[in-house]
């Protein structure tokens, strides 16, 4: 019997005190929020971080952070040099499950779900080329600032992450009228002075957070390796010029398109803005060096199709004609009227995308017909 509690003990031992750390970071973590430590036996927030449903399942939670592993360290670095704790970073997985691609009912879109009034309220550009609120890096900045601005109006991070959710007019009423500012005053199911889905939203990010900082939960999966490669990767952001095409940038460092396109999603096209002078991409950090070394700027007319005007053409019939807006000629050539002249060059930009579904079009056309293929084959090459 002495022989098995000697054996038994320092498992005993060893599972006491990784409780206890456990238990010592989950009680820090909601210090983070400016929660009490007694709301670590909150029943609701229990239930969600015990939960094998949707991003609380094991699988969809390690494969989520998995995904994001590139972006997470650039994500954490933004939100401390704006002082916001990092554990903020659970509250993007909240809203978007840390999708860029994320658009909601209400129009909310990217990572921290920004309604449009409230991102171009920051700084975030919205039109035909754009939408900077799937901006891994200016969407961050911008939730950052929002963040920022409701914890000096509140005063406490676990209100500031409800104001984001309910808004901070909402939230002000529900204090007035609870007279307090208390977290479990204000999570009074009976009362409701918060929405429902605000009083399940703080509990989701700190049961998110805490499921997050669990090291002993990742080193019992196949996903041990993100303790380290989470810190290990990065992205970064290069300068390029207008109408820069992502498919030209991806052959030049030997990136796969695909994987250069999810760290762009702010960008509508394969190409950055043509009305600005230059617009920054992201790439893989890893990816930094060999962009210095082989990127060099190219004219448009190099890698885009150049058409020449002929009799009777406009901006709208060219436009038609390569499926691509009137309006976006107008801004790749810097063209201040619509008027054309006889035998002028303009720079059509045309995305992959386009171009095989033109590819697609006419071949089919063609076939029906019984002609030669070759020449088609021919007018739609695009040299990149």
């Amino acid at each position: 019997m002495k022989y098995i509690i000697m054996f038994f003990f320092p498992l005993l031992l060893s599972a006491n005190l990784s409780y206890l750390t456990n238990q010592t970071k989950e009680i820090a973590i909601l210090e983070s929020f400016d929660i009490e430590a007694s709301f670590l036996y909150d029943p609701i927030m229990n239930q969600m971080k015990n939960s094998q449903v949707d991003i609380y399942s094991e699988e969809q939670f390690l494969r989520t952070m998995d995904e994001a592993h590139l972006f997470i360290p650039t994500v954490k670095s933004i939100l401390t040099k704006y002082g916001i704790p990092p554990e903020f970073l659970f509250l993007a997985m909240a809203e978007s499950s840390f999708s860029t691609k994320a658009y909601s009912v209400k129009k909310a879109s990217g990572l921290w779900q920004f309604m449009p009034e409230t991102a171009k309220l920051y700084g975030l550009r919205i039109d035909q080329y754009v939408d900077e609120r799937r901006d891994l890096i200016k969407s961050t900045e911008a939730a950052a600032k929002y963040l920022s601005k409701l914890y000096e109006k509140f005063g406490k991070w676990y209100l500031a992450a409800i104001a984001y959710n309910c808004g901070d007019g909402r939230l002000s009423r529900a204090i007035k009228n609870a007279n307090s500012d208390e977290l479990t005053i204000l999570l009074d199911p009976k009362k409701q002075y918060i929405p429902k889905e605000s009083r399940f939203y703080i509990r989701k990010i700190v049961s998110l957070a805490m499921i997050g900082n669990d090291e002993q939960f990742l080193l019992n999966s196949e996903y041990e390796y993100l303790l380290n490669r989470a810190n290990a990767s990065s992205i970064s952001a290069v300068n390029v010029p207008r109408g820069e095409s992502l498919r030209r940038v991806s052959a030049l460092i030997n990136i796969p398109l695909e994987e250069l396109q999810k760290l762009n999603r702010h960008l509508k096209h394969d190409f950055a803005p043509p009305y600005l002078k230059d617009y920054n991409i992201y790439i893989p950090y890893i990816k930094l060096s060999e962009f210095k070394q082989k990127y060099f700027e190219e004219k448009l007319n190099k890698f885009y199709r150049v058409h020449i005007v002929e009799k009777g053409e406009s901006l709208y019939s060219i436009g038609k004609k390569y499926n691509v807006s009137h309006a976006m000629i107008k801004d790749f050539n810097a063209l201040k009227v619509d008027t054309l002249s006889l035998n002028q060059k303009l720079i059509i930009p045309i995305n992959g995308k386009v171009e095989n579904q033109r590819i697609s079009s006419n071949f089919s056309a063609t076939m029906k017909n019984n002609k030669s293929i070759e020449p088609l084959l021919e007018s739609v090459k695009i040299d990149i």
